[in-house]
């Protein structure tokens, strides 16, 4: 199936903001604002952006109704989570897309949004952008990058993007539709209605601040689910800032995954510069992909 992809922005559109997860404040967010503004968009804040109700910017019903007031304008073209934490899926059930699915737009996000790119491409089978957030933007040359190609993701000029290679790579090319996020969020929704599909695709996962066993916990859980088994190809992206054991688990976070997809044939590219790091650069989820990965450097390409 080919799923669908939202129309691309062009100056003088309107971007919205939303917080469905964890609060935020107006100090946070000022450089994002800049540099939206600088790209040439107008901005559109919800309601409730900087509420606070203990971790969450504001309640369950607060979050949801900034959210779907987004999802139902017609003249927002994208709607940017300003941060992740916890409690997007705390909203599902108070979110209508019916207008939505009528009059799609980009949902902009990583970590916790995760949930909301597990709706949009298993429900809706609609595209939304994996990438960084208002929490993470900032004039730093490090995080330049990340911010330029989600503008020109956002414009529908993305097309390739070239990482380094990996001992731990497993050589060749695959073709597919790109699925995941992160990795915790994705454990989290197995055995509801929103958890991913992955025959046939190419799975991309991160994560961040994880024991390993939990990561070789996850992995065992969607391998012995199937989720594994069907895959075209799997790219990982940042795995950094792990905890260990008193009792060391004796192998790295890489190793663990390594090690979890020994048993099939697929290619594996690990470091591709995406998740929990300065360094997060877009991905089109629901967009069909080329992963090429070589012994010098890998790839990853649009069709």
């Amino acid at each position: 199936m080919i799923n669908y992809i939202p129309p691309y922005l062009k100056p003088g559109d309107t971007i919205g903001i939303v917080a469905p997860a964890g609060k935020i404040s107006k100090e946070q967010m000022q450089a994002s604002f800049s540099i939206i503004e600088n790209w040439g968009y107008k901005i559109e804040l919800g309601k409730h952006l900087f509420s606070s109700d203990n971790q969450f910017a504001g309640t369950d019903k607060e979050r949801a109704s900034d959210l779907q007031y987004m999802l139902d304008s017609k003249h927002i073209k994208a709607i940017l989570c300003a941060r992740g934490g916890y409690g997007t899926i705390r909203l599902l059930p108070y979110l209508d897309f019916s207008n939505f699915k009528k009059n799609p737009c980009w949902i902009i996000g990583y970590s916790d949004i995760t949930v909301l790119h597990s709706y949009l491409l298993k429900v809706l089978n609609i595209c939304s952008l994996h990438a960084t957030m208002p929490i993470n933007f900032s004039y730093e040359k490090e995080s330049s990058k990340s911010l330029n190609l989600l503008n020109a993701a956002l414009q529908g000029q993305i097309s390739e993007i070239a990482f380094q290679s990996n001992v731990l790579n497993r050589t060749g090319i695959a073709e597919g539709i790109i699925t995941g996020g992160n990795l915790s969020m994705l454990y989290s929704m197995r055995g509801i209605d929103i958890d991913i599909d992955t025959d046939g695709k190419i799975l991309f996962i991160e994560d961040l601040n994880e024991y390993l066993y939990h990561i070789d916990r996850m992995m065992m859980n969607i391998k012995l689910g199937g989720k594994l088994s069907g895959l075209k190809g799997l790219l990982i992206g940042g795995i950094s800032d792990m905890n260990d054991n008193t009792v060391p688990f004796g192998k790295t976070a890489r190793e663990i995954i390594a090690e979890s997809v020994s048993d099939y044939n697929f290619p594996v590219a690990f470091d591709f510069p995406a998740g929990h790091q300065k360094s997060n650069l877009p991905i089109i989820l629901g967009r069909k992909v080329k992963l090429s990965i070589s012994e010098t450097g890998s790839e990853l390409k649009y069709f």
